[in-house]
């Protein structure tokens, strides 16, 4: 069948050997049905993947973007995605291009589920959905460069991002409206399927087990987080790679037996009866093969999800024992297997009983006892690693252990992934020892580092504000609270500082 293909930016012909209403076609190749034709296209691409005089345009824009030059940004990088509409990297830039022109937004969360739905140009991109994602992601861009809070624009460049094989853009859409609307089932269930397409399978695991927290009971949600953790399995194994797109994964597994195996963790409800069948499978195979971790791994977290920790903890320590301790994620989810332990523990605690608070209670010391200890043995144990250096700063300043906290924070923020937080961190370390003037300074160059004004910004101005009242300085303080108060003014109680200041002149 003779087909449109968009390739660079460009429309190109090509013949496709099948028909589908959507389907892959090779690696990376995306495609959706407009008219009774196919539409195919290559999945996100990076800055590198632009041609020369593009890459200039997105130099100029990340360079304007420094300089808090935000039209002309927007502008530049709005240039590059008419051209380059897959680009991941430039689609990026310009969100934060657009965030930032207004600081984030006062009370972003909340002003995004206003009646923005109304406007004729949401209605045009939701008509171009249907017939053209690319065209629709366009529309709900210049939606967001003047409005980057609006709610039904962000939807509709989900949906059209995931209709079009860019999953890593859904979900940066995505993740802006599940942070404003953190129970909102739909919207959770969607972010996960977009992390699982985009790879990020261990946080779409995670965002579906903090929705199971608020529904534990939900039957849809058991179903998706048990599809995701099946798809995991089997990407782990090497069994979700299929070169040329057209095979199923069976024909990349060693035998039947296995892919029933496999069939039955996908199935949406897995019953105890399954569960049972699995690990006496497991068990039975492990023992013909004595070196496969990931068997191990498996019948561990069988146990685990049993609330049978002593015997899944067992597998893990076989796993240490085989590879010699070498894997350090394994070290870390024996520890964290542990800290499930506590905590189911908790749960089997008599909350009418007399003693339950003196119970509860031992039994937490006995959890954060036995966190600290753990981590402070890994971080011994890999000292470089910045990552956890931060954990056992946390665990320390939950402590109380200020001195040692700071230690630890002052190492961590040469991790550029977590160095606004450490940083956060050290001035509460200090404010906490009295040294407030060295807390400031610490707040004040987090604050020229962080260039979006979201949550974690408005923490900082607000910490920086509080500091500065204690020091005695009554207006620049309040400064500080005046930049939340234009923004968010039902942040915490700054509407009562900043009202309080006006009434007293």
């Amino acid at each position: 069948m003779d087909c449109q293909i968009f390739r660079s930016g460009k429309r190109e012909n090509v013949r496709i050997r099948r028909e589908s209403h959507s389907t892959v076609i090779g690696t990376n190749w995306y495609g959706f049905l407009r008219g009774g034709c196919h539409y195919f296209f290559m999945g996100e691409k990076t800055v590198n993947e632009l041609p020369r005089e593009l890459r200039g345009l997105h130099t100029k824009g990340m360079d304007a973007l420094q300089r808090e030059n935000f039209d002309y940004a927007i502008a530049l990088f709005s240039q590059i995605l008419d051209r380059e509409p897959t680009n991941y990297d430039c689609r990026k830039a310009l969100r934060m291009a657009q965030l930032s022109k207004v600081k984030g937004g006062g009370g972003f969360f909340k002003k995004m589920f206003s009646g923005a739905s109304a406007s004729p140009q949401v209605a045009r991109a939701q008509l171009a959905l249907r017939n053209n994602p690319f065209e629709a992601i366009g529309i709900a861009e210049q939606i967001l460069s003047a409005d980057p809070m609006n709610s039904s624009a962000h939807k509709i460049i989900a949906d059209a991002a995931l209709a079009s094989g860019m999953p890593k853009t859904a979900v940066m859409s995505l993740d802006l409206l599940v942070k404003g609307s953190p129970k909102d089932k739909e919207l959770v269930i969607e972010l996960s399927h977009a992390l699982a397409e985009a790879g990020e399978r261990s946080r779409a695991e995670q965002v579906l087990e903090n929705l199971r927290a608020v529904y534990p009971n939900d039957n849809e949600i058991f179903v998706a987080l048990k599809n995701v953790s099946a798809n995991k399995t089997m990407d782990e194994g090497g069994y979700g790679a299929l070169a040329d797109g057209e095979g199923s994964y069976r024909d990349v597994l060693r035998n039947k037996e296995e892919a029933v195996s496999l069939e039955q963790e996908n199935r949406h409800q897995r019953s105890e009866d399954v569960t049972e069948k699995l690990i006496r499978e497991y068990e039975t195979r492990v023992k013909l093969e004595p070196k496969n971790l990931k068997l191990m791994r498996d019948l561990g977290d069988l146990y685990v999800q049993r609330n049978e920790f002593d015997k899944g903890l067992g597998w893990f320590a076989k796993i240490v024992e085989v590879d010699g301790g070498a894997d350090a994620s394994m070290q870390r989810k024996i520890a964290e297997t542990k800290v499930k332990k506590y905590e189911h523990s908790l749960t089997l605690l008599d909350p009418s009983s007399p003693e339950y608070e003196e119970k509860a209670a031992q039994i937490r010391e006995e959890q954060r006892a036995f966190r600290l200890a753990e981590c402070k043995e890994r971080s011994d144990r890999y000292p470089t690693d910045l990552g956890i250096r931060f954990e056992l700063g946390q665990l320390y300043y939950d402590s109380g252990k200020i001195a040692e906290a700071i230690q630890e924070f002052q190492k961590a923020i040469n991790n550029p992934n977590k160095r606004i937080q450490a940083m956060t961190y050290l001035a509460n370390c200090f404010a906490k020892r009295g040294m407030n003037d060295i807390a400031a300074r610490r707040l004040q160059e987090a604050l020229k580092e962080k260039l979006v004004f979201d949550d974690e910004k408005k923490d900082l101005v607000y910490t920086l504000g509080t500091i500065l009242e204690k020091m005695g300085k009554r207006e620049e303080a309040i400064e500080q609270f005046k930049v939340i108060y234009e923004m968010d003014i039902g942040y915490k109680d700054v509407a009562a500082k900043v009202d309080a200041y006006y009434a007293g002149q």
